[in-house]
């Protein structure tokens, strides 16, 4: 079929009352049809690889990124690749749309069921990058949602693009996938606002955005993405263990919300540990900060003080802060004032301080003995997310297909009536 994308004389309005109507026909769309739509866009997608890359090609050369935003947005063959990859994995995975979660019968002899559901109209908001827009789509897609996508301006071609592939698969209905206007900050108001035709908001992008679509949405919000991650190297940590662990973290994708900024070291290994990580962080490309005591350690390195708001900030680009602190109970009180509750981790030998770190890190994600870096729906096995929350309500972490459901009670009697 056509794609949904209108000129820009359709309102947002307009689109969002589609996006409502396809919600029914998409919420009684069978297991089977719902694989066979996200199947098509795969293949779609990777047909349609040169139209894609030249779009975004379109968005690079006016974007005026540099450095870790522009790989944001980037896409190559390879990233196309994994994108059809987690289109096909996701139609792999279980659909969660009617999965009986209780049931049982009462006295009375009334029968009770609960069932998951479809939330109904997802409406995201999110900044550069471009898989965004079909990772959302498919999760959507799968859980009888629909969606509409309020990308970020310098991904306009690439978003604008993407949908039309998608939507042009047979069985997608009409205004299941909508994109909305993201030259004017306009739209972002309206869908905020949309309460009664827009069931949740999911704000995905720097801690800026997802503030103000927090304070001012009367739509549902379920807050993603600022990730100030944190890694604390213990006084056991196996030093090469720790070293690929924070190199990986910070230098793999700077530019992502899992990527770790700040670095906490074990006061008794501080004068060993800290000129050996920093020398290896500045070879890899990193600026790094620091407060007093690291600094020291680090005499002759080029590490700047950090200042107080630093801690607080993520940094997304290749830049680290490292503090020394005395133990595990003040590396645990430092990361639950300064982080964004995403993503924290431990390395250390010693079990009793993993697990400590382990039940008292308040974060979404806390490892032990590994990068910050799985924190991600493919890692999880959830082929692809919508997000990572970094709230407590309605879920936490990241999340996909079970995340994007409600649940609804089907009553069967026999004629009962309450005494």
């Amino acid at each position: 079929m056509m794609a949904t994308i209108l000129p820009a004389t359709a309102s947002t309005h307009d689109k969002l009352r589609r996006a409502r109507a396809a919600s029914a026909k998409l919420a009684q769309l069978s297991t089977a049809a719902k694989d066979a739509i996200l199947l098509a866009i795969a293949d779609a997608v990777e047909t349609r690889e040169k139209e894609i890359l030249a779009a975004n090609r379109q968005d690079l050369e006016h974007s005026g990124l540099e450095g870790a935003m522009r790989d944001r947005l980037l896409l190559t063959p390879a990233r196309i690749k994994d994108m059809a990859q987690a289109v096909r994995d996701v139609a792999s995975l279980p659909d969660p749309i009617g999965e009986t979660l209780a049931e049982w019968t009462k006295a009375n002899g009334l029968r009770i069921r609960k069932l998951r559901v479809p939330l109904g109209v997802i409406g995201i908001i999110y900044e550069s990058r471009p898989n965004v827009t079909v990772d959302t789509t498919v999760l959507a897609l799968k859980t009888g949602n629909a969606i509409v996508l309020r990308g970020g301006k310098e991904a306009a071609r690439s978003n604008q693009r993407l949908v039309e592939v998608m939507t042009a698969v047979a069985g997608v209905p009409e205004g299941a996938v909508e994109l909305l206007d993201s030259s004017t900050r306009q739209t972002v108001h309206e869908l905020v606002k949309a309460r009664g035709l827009v069931d949740v908001i999911i704000p995905r992008g720097g801690a800026g955005l997802i503030t103000f679509v927090a304070e001012n949405s009367s739509v549902p919000v379920i807050e993603t993405g600022a990730g100030n991650c944190h890694i604390f190297v213990d006084a056991s940590a196996d030093f090469d263990m720790a070293d690929r662990i924070v190199i990986n973290a910070k230098t793999q994708r700077p530019s992502v919300c899992n990527a770790v900024e700040k670095l906490l070291v074990h006061e008794r290994i501080a004068a060993q540990y800290i000129p050996r990580i920093a020398n290896k962080l500045i070879d890899a490309g990193v600026e790094l900060h620091g407060d007093g005591k690291s600094r020291t350690l680090a005499a002759g390195l080029p590490v700047v003080p950090a200042l107080e708001q630093e801690w607080y900030d993520e940094y997304l680009r290749l830049c680290m802060a490292i503090a020394v602190v005395a133990n595990v109970d003040e590396a645990i009180n430092h990361i639950n004032k300064y982080s964004t509750k995403h993503s924290d981790a431990i390395v250390t030998a010693d079990e009793p301080n993993a697990r400590k770190f382990l039940g008292e890190v308040d974060s979404a994600a806390v490892y032990w003995n590994a990068s910050t870096r799985f924190t991600d729906g493919g890692e999880f096995g959830f082929g692809a997310e919508m997000g990572i929350s970094t709230q407590k309500l309605h879920c936490r972490g990241p999340f996909a297909l079970a995340e994007l459901t409600s649940c609804k009670y089907e009553i069967i009697g026999s004629g009962q009536i309450r005494p």
